[in-house]
């Protein structure tokens, strides 16, 4: 038994996970793609069997195609799978109304029995997980992982598609530079124990001594604005594995630690000995972090 998937592209080609798990359902895969013909270009080169175009969308965003993508979905329903940005989600929405389908979140796996689909995934911060089975069609929103190696020329079919009346008016660039924890191979993550801004400048120099990137709890990235939130580790943040996980004055609530339940080593910083980053760390440290990071830093160097 196969089944077919489609693929949804709101304007990054970086689906590189969402191809394996659509060819491991054995069916056709085409990618509905909003966006520059570029990414089209991108998605067509990366594994798929076809690509479906909705044109250049212009001063257009991303969510005015929310129509157009889920009535082309409708045509030929089957697994919907796509990214969680803001615009994905917005699309993936759109399908699954559309469909009258379920929509999944926090997928670890999936794969079929019979007619239905599979579907394991972690529920309640990540403390649980459930497995579903459902018959008929299902959008799922997992990670896209890496734009896909050039590995084959799929079709390009443009369709004819008259975005919803949304005109982009301004587009102001981030003051935060851009970073792609997922691909981190060692991550120096600070929490609200940092008492002032500027004294990001001690992480930084943890993070230049351990060749790490730098991450954060939720309250740093959309309460103080602090750090951007692409930095933002835990349940509706980033969820990475890197191979080292410093954990600098955070305390360990389940939300944040969920987000790095796969690295491979935790060492937690913190002046309570009771946090709870304690029990998920491989090693602690108890005191000021402003003792510990510069000393830590000095070793490093």
């Amino acid at each position: 038994m196969t089944v077919n998937t489609w693929i949804v592209v709101a304007g990054d080609p970086a689906i590189g996970d969402l191809i394996d798990t659509a060819r491991s359902l054995g069916g056709e895969v085409t990618a509905a793609v909003v966006g520059p013909r570029p990414v089209a270009d991108t998605v067509a080169a990366g594994g798929v069997d076809k690509v479906i175009w909705f044109g250049e969308p212009g001063d257009a965003p991303v969510e005015a195609y929310a129509t157009a993508v889920a009535d082309a979905i409708a045509a030929a329903p089957g697994v919907v799978l796509g990214s969680g940005g803001p615009g994905g989600r917005v699309l993936l929405g759109a399908a699954a109304a559309r469909l009258q389908a379920p929509a999944l979140t926090g997928a670890s796996s999936v794969s079929l029995d019979g007619a239905d689909v599979v579907v394991k995934r972690s529920v309640f911060g990540g403390i649980a997980e459930e497995t579903v089975a459902v018959s008929g069609p299902v959008v799922l929103v997992l990670d896209g992982g890496s734009v896909p190696a050039a590995t084959g020329s799929a079709p390009v079919e443009e369709i004819a598609s008259v975005p919803l009346g949304m005109t982009v008016v301004q587009t102001k660039p981030s003051e935060f530079e851009e970073v792609d924890l997922g691909a981190a191979v060692r991550v120096v993550g600070i929490g609200r124990g940092l008492k002032t801004k500027k004294d990001l400048a001690l992480i930084d120099g943890l993070a230049g001594a351990s060749d790490a990137e730098v991450a954060c709890s939720r309250p740093l990235a959309e309460g103080m604005d602090w750090l951007g939130k692409d930095r933002y580790i835990g349940v509706s943040g980033q969820n990475i594995s890197p191979e080292l996980y410093f954990a600098i004055g955070i305390s360990g609530q389940l939300q944040h630690m969920v987000g790095v339940r796969g690295a491979k080593t935790i060492v937690a910083i913190n002046s309570d000995p009771n946090a709870p980053v304690f029990t998920e760390a491989d090693y602690g440290l108890v005191g000021d972090l402003y003792q510990i990071v510069p000393a830590l830093t000095d070793a490093l160097k």
